[in-house]
């Protein structure tokens, strides 16, 4: 089933609709912590840190849905989902890089 958003839904302007698929906070450091490869729902949540179990569960569903992951359920006992990026979630690595580069920078700047 795909559900990912049409054109026609999405803003004409090609910096808000990026905004639109990684704008919160809690997107982009899940992103951030999925690049170097597949995590369990545990582990991405230690590794985003502040973050609930509520809105990790809903932030996690709606990249899903955006098709920037995919989620794998394992049938075992107790269940396994890990979660993984897409190849279109994995195109988003230079803007976080330039995001990190920029972050960086600004520290510097701020100790000057």
């Amino acid at each position: 089933m795909n559900t990912q958003k049409s054109i026609k839904e999405l803003p004409a302007c090609p910096v808000e609709t990026t905004l639109t698929l990684i704008g919160d906070k809690w997107k982009v450091l899940i992103l951030r912590d999925l690049l170097p490869g597949t995590k369990r729902f545990g582990e991405l949540k230690k590794s985003v840190g502040g973050v609930s179990q509520k809105v990790l569960t809903a932030q996690l569903r709606d990249m899903e849905a955006s098709g920037l992951l995919t989620r794998t359920v394992y049938a075992e006992v107790p269940p396994r989902v890990e979660y993984t990026l897409t190849e279109l979630g994995q195109s988003l690595k230079p803007i976080l890089d330039a995001m990190g580069t920029w972050g960086e920078a600004y520290k510097t700047c701020l100790q000057s």
